[in-house]
């Protein structure tokens, strides 16, 4: 199915009526194993996806389904615990219908979160990846066909595509935490399997630190939007031939290694949306 700007409107129009029509100060895109987050917010409406007109439900474990408005601090907050994957099937319209309602809304700061494979040797699971930039290996981009003008120039600028204040505000905050946490450029693929070796050894030459497959679509539909981008990688396993000791990648340990991390992510996470200078 193809998203026109009235299927965006409704979808817009059914959040309101739930939540009110005042625009958050920011929005989450939560990953794989994160959706404890929202038991952080404060004052939280919630709507299932399948309620929301044009939303399918989620198809892949570690992700709830849920859309929250609430409060952290002075800041509103709309938070997507779960995401559509290019992977499931979905085409661009479906991965990145929720950052067209944030164009939308008005949203202008935007967080997008996921769980990832360290490439880089310091990266093992259990870390944090603030990311600086990413490589687009989906095969795919969000921009391509029709334009809709509505949200901005078809030829989006990508050259600052995450936020330089707001990756040093969460490196800043992370260390105070005595988290360890680093910065790094993801690189995003079609998936759903998982890399080889050889494959994993040519990202690193090109300059890949962690390797993942969303976000990237998500971001750069944000950045035609002009929104300002935080991205975080929870690094849940080491990429393929990276390490030794792990003789294969398993979608279930990438969810366990989430959760077993989730407190200091959501600690982390919603300290920054309530000190964070926004645009």
């Amino acid at each position: 199915m193809t998203m026109t700007l009235d299927h965006i409107h409704h979808d817009l129009e059914f959040l309101q009526e739930k939540f009110g029509s005042e625009s958050p100060d920011c929005a989450i895109i939560l990953g794989s194993g994160m959706g404890g987050f929202t038991n952080r917010l404060e004052n939280a409406k919630s709507v299932i996806y399948s309620d929301i007109p044009h939303f399918p439900p989620p198809g892949v474990a570690g992700h709830k389904g849920e859309c929250y408005y609430g409060t952290l601090g002075k800041r509103k907050v709309l938070v997507f615990s779960g995401r559509f994957h290019f992977y499931e099937g979905h085409n661009m319209d479906i991965v990145t219908l929720p950052v067209r309602i944030c164009g939308i809304w008005k949203i202008k700061n935007l967080v997008v979160t996921n769980a990832a494979g360290g490439i880089r040797e310091d990266l093992v699971p259990g870390s944090l990846m603030f990311i600086q930039d990413h490589l687009n290996f989906t095969g795919g981009n969000p921009l391509r066909g029709p334009n809709l003008t509505e949200f901005g120039d078809r030829f989006a600028d990508m050259t600052e595509a995450y936020n330089e204040k707001f990756l040093s505000h969460g490196l800043a905050l992370a260390k105070k935490q005595g988290l360890k946490a680093t910065q790094g450029v993801y690189l995003g693929v079609t998936g759903p399997s998982y890399e080889t070796p050889a494959e994993i050894r040519a990202f690193k030459s090109l300059g890949a630190d962690a390797v993942g497959m969303s976000t990237v679509p998500e971001v750069i539909t944000a950045r035609q939007q002009g929104m300002n981008i935080l991205g975080l990688s929870l690094i849940v396993n080491y990429a393929s031939g990276i390490s030794a000791s792990q003789k294969k990648i398993d979608h279930d340990k990438v969810i366990t290694q989430s959760q077993s991390t989730e407190e200091s992510f959501c600690k982390l996470l919603s300290e920054w949306v309530k000190t964070v200078d926004l645009e």
